[in-house]
């Protein structure tokens, strides 16, 4: 017997922000990795609220890595797809890209678009939900 994927795994959440200069917190403008960590729980919120109807609770990273630096004037993207559905918990893999980069050497407000993007933290991380708040 084969059984049926569920309809919503792969399901994929992105959000987009710009990185303010307020968050450099060490030398160079680079940002800590924890600001990266917030952006994957928010779009791990999203995927809840989308699967279960419920902000739900993210329960832990795992195999996080810091390939690549994250600068105050960068544009984020992260990312979080549903690679695997349990009964009250979901497994998202998460990947932050750097997709536009402050160029400050060019000028005070100089930017460009990085083609293609750089991807600078992957990370897996289990989502939960309340069994009462399961959307059948």
């Amino acid at each position: 017997m084969t059984e049926t994927p569920h309809p919503r795994l792969g399901l994929t959440v992105t959000h987009r922000r710009y990185v303010p200069y307020a968050h450099a917190h060490y030398g160079g403008s680079l940002v800590d990795g924890a600001y990266t960590l917030g952006l994957f729980g928010d779009v791990a919120t999203e995927v809840a609220i989308i699967m279960d109807g419920d902000e739900g609770l993210l329960a832990g990273y795992s195999d996080v890595r810091f390939l690549g630096p994250v600068r105050a004037g960068d544009v984020l993207e992260a990312t979080a797809e549903v690679v695997r559905i349990g009964r009250r918990s979901r497994e998202l893999r998460c990947s932050a890209r750097v997709v536009a980069r402050a160029e400050p050497e060019r000028g005070e407000s100089a930017s460009r678009v990085l083609e293609p993007p750089v991807t600078v933290v992957e990370a897996t991380a289990t989502l939960v939900v309340p069994a009462a708040e399961i959307a059948e």
